[in-house]
């Protein structure tokens, strides 16, 4: 086993700290990776605090990591020793099933195996994620990152980047469409990023009228405050597509009555309470859709890597020491981050 070290949380009352842990030996397939960097993703919030009420103690958050290729497998065949590589939110699954088969690995049927708080298909001992000095992982489920791209703005997009892109293509959105980005965080800001480099008119949705022209300057041709009905109501049967990104419980009819005939409203975040069921009318009398995304398999990830590599696309960033990361938490409940933490992970030696 290959001695490891991480911050950890013990429960769910108890702030991160130091904790040291055992990562498997390389099989011949799998690659080892020095984390250099990891984003900080509200699901680590949420699985810390067991707000889905399936957290495993104790639990090293972490699926934004971008690291270099330190020793690979005897069988490895697409990475290199010294190569820079990224691990997102899944680092196995079935393989077999039909989602799997057509490249969809992360709707797997059967075992989707994330990053952290997930049993290892090869131990059967829980994940331990990023906030971490090392991790191993199946060649198949890491990613290769440009040089070209600062690598501490890189980390988010391996969760933040393809959950918002993934949508985006999917309903092919682009050159002549109408788009909503609802919430200013660390979606919604690539969100903004991502709709305005595919060529679509974009338009954000806030409650704070302080955000408008930092969401300008991030790709929103318009900022409509939603707490303004009458703002609200001047797009009323105007948008192809709108991605909420919010988190919390909230009224969607707001947003069904914005979209065209057709259009579709696609949720990302998920609340801890249920959010109120819909005006069923809204969604009939114009064929509208409420639907649904989740990051993006393998194959679809390195497309946005590779697509935020000829853009120039990162995530913009506040770089804390891993020894800041319960300060960072107490933010993020706050929104008081733009609009991603990233742990350098060269603090975890000062351990």
């Amino acid at each position: 086993m290959i001695k490891s070290v991480g911050y950890a949380a013990q429960s769910a009352s108890t702030p991160l700290g130091l904790f040291t842990f055992e990562r498997r030996e390389l099989g011949p397939h799998d690659v080892q990776i020095e984390i250099l960097y990891c984003g900080v993703c509200h699901s680590d919030l949420h699985t810390v605090a067991n707000e889905w009420k399936n957290t495993v103690y104790p639990v090293v958050p972490g699926h934004e990591i971008v690291g270099r290729v330190v020793k690979i497998g005897e069988q490895v065949s697409k990475f290199k020793v010294g190569e820079t590589a990224g691990v997102g939110c899944m680092v196995d699954s079935c393989r077999t099933c039909p989602n799997c088969r057509e490249s969809f690995e992360q709707y797997c049927d059967n075992e989707i195996i994330f990053t952290y708080n997930s049993p290892e298909k090869q131990t059967g001992k829980t994940t331990y994620g990023g906030y971490s000095n090392q991790i191993v992982v199946d060649e198949n489920y890491v990613l290769r990152v440009s040089e070209k791209l600062d690598l501490a703005g890189v980390a988010p997009l391996l969760c933040a980047g393809i959950t918002t892109y993934s949508p985006l293509r999917y309903w092919k959105v682009g050159k002549g469409d109408k788009v909503g980005i609802v919430g200013l965080g660390g979606l919604g800001h690539m969100g903004l990023k991502l709709a305005h480099a595919f060529g679509a008119y974009t338009v954000l949705f806030t409650t704070s009228s302080s955000k408008t022209e930092d969401a300008k300057r991030l790709g929103a041709d318009e900022v409509v405050i939603s707490k303004n009905s009458d703002e609200m109501n001047k797009h009323i049967n105007s948008f192809d597509f709108i991605l909420n990104t919010v988190s919390v419980s909230h009224d969607l009819d707001a947003y069904t009555q914005l979209l065209k005939r057709g259009g579709t409203l696609c949720l990302l975040g998920v609340p801890e309470n249920p959010h109120p069921s819909p005006n069923i009318g809204n969604l009939i009398f114009k064929r509208r859709v409420i639907a649904g995304s989740m990051i993006g398999g393998i194959q679809e990830t390195q497309e946005m890597l590779d697509f935020c590599a000829e853009h120039n696309i990162v995530s913009d960033i506040e770089l804390i020491p891993i020894q800041k990361i319960n300060q960072a938490y107490k933010r993020m409940l706050k929104s008081d981050v733009k609009y991603r933490f990233v742990i350098d992970m060269a603090s975890l030696k000062e351990e």
